[in-house]
């Protein structure tokens, strides 16, 4: 299958053309940092930007699906980045006719979102990260959400918790919507985008990723995913 992954060089996407490869696909993987991605059989990488719908265009032409694993550091400014970019991706899509889509989203724009056991992150971090410091950032996932709802593809809006590095997969859990965990290592969300390639139970839904098996620091995690960089 011949797939192309937008923002290939962060965590993420870096995550999911890994496995991606390993499990035999042939990646597209465009990003603006196309330096941060290194050349290999199988791969190509093409240096582009998701607000670009002519970058987009070419990039997605021929492939069989799209993964969007688009990624931005909270801001206090309004951001565009990931319903702007999804637009141009599914514009791309319908003209080229490429019907599968996997797009990363979060646990947060879920309302009904509240890990069990977990009174300090939903009484102290949740209000004070995810709801005013990511405030810009999760209304544009929202949107994002509606424009891909919108969208006549099938589609998988992935909504992972909180995102850690972690050197391999797990046994992660997934449910529609929502699911009742505060964590997500990268290589489980990664893991979990590839299988919906293959498995379609969660098209034209929203799937939740956690994982369960390793657990890092609330506060450190939200310095250094929410703070300091991206998805």
């Amino acid at each position: 299958m011949r797939i192309v992954v937008f923002g290939a060089s962060g965590p993420t996407g870096r995550q999911v053309v890994e496995q991606a490869l390993a499990s035999g696909f042939e990646v597209t993987a465009v990003t603006r940092r196309p330096e941060g991605v290194a050349p290999r059989a199988g791969l190509t990488v093409v240096g582009a930007d998701v607000a670009d719908p002519a970058a987009v265009d070419a990039a997605v032409a021929g492939r069989d699906a799209v993964l969007s694993v688009l990624g931005v550091p909270f801001s206090p400014a309004p951001v565009t980045v990931y319903s702007q970019g999804v637009a141009n991706i599914l514009a791309a899509m319908e003209r080229h006719g490429v019907r599968r889509l996997v797009a990363v989203s979060s646990s947060v724009t879920d309302p009904k979102w509240r890990p069990s056991g977990e009174f300090f992150f939903n009484h102290v971090m949740d209000p004070l990260v995810n709801r005013r410091l990511g405030r810009t950032l999760h209304e544009d996932m929202r949107r994002m959400e509606s424009v891909i709802r919108a969208s006549g593809v099938v589609w998988t809006i992935v909504r992972p918790s909180g995102l850690f590095d972690h050197p391999a997969p797990t046994d992660y859990q997934v449910a529609e919507d929502r699911a009742d965990g505060l964590f997500t290592a990268r290589a489980d969300l990664a893991a979990a985008m590839l299988a919906q390639l293959r498995d379609d139970r969660y098209g034209r839904r929203a799937m939740a990723v956690i994982t369960t098996a390793v657990r890092p620091s609330i506060l450190g995690l939200i310095w250094r995913e929410a703070v300091k960089k991206g998805k």
